[in-house]
């Protein structure tokens, strides 16, 4: 399982963590990311950081956003700064491990005032 944190409600303009960390169930992870979904529409890929280091953000985050990781932890985090209402969704996140994703529960993040 996994254990999320960090949500929660945020003024337009404000910032948040969200973290994510695995149990011991999971190993040799390859990359790390995130999903979110807002209501209504489909779930959308928002980060990746790969077991080499390498990062992408999709267009909708980029330059707001930092994502990272604590491989020895089994934990991922992504910052968002400067939120916008249409930030507003559940975030899930992921893990890959031989050939297979695991997926976090999802966390709630409202940006609203």
């Amino acid at each position: 399982q996994f254990v999320e944190s960090g949500g929660g409600l945020v003024q337009p303009g404000g910032s948040l963590r969200l973290s994510c960390a695995a149990s011991g169930f999971i190993f040799r992870i390859n990359d790390m990311g995130w999903y979110r979904q807002a209501p209504g529409n489909q779930r959308e890929w928002v980060a990746v950081i790969r077991y080499n280091g390498w990062i992408t953000y999709a267009d909708s985050v980029k330059d707001r956003s930092t994502i990272s990781r604590d491989t020895g932890k089994k934990t991922v985090y992504l910052q968002m700064n400067s939120l916008k209402s249409e930030d507003t969704a559940v975030y899930y996140c992921y893990m890959d491990s031989n050939s297979r994703r695991y997926w976090g529960q999802g966390i709630q993040v409202t940006v609203s005032s």
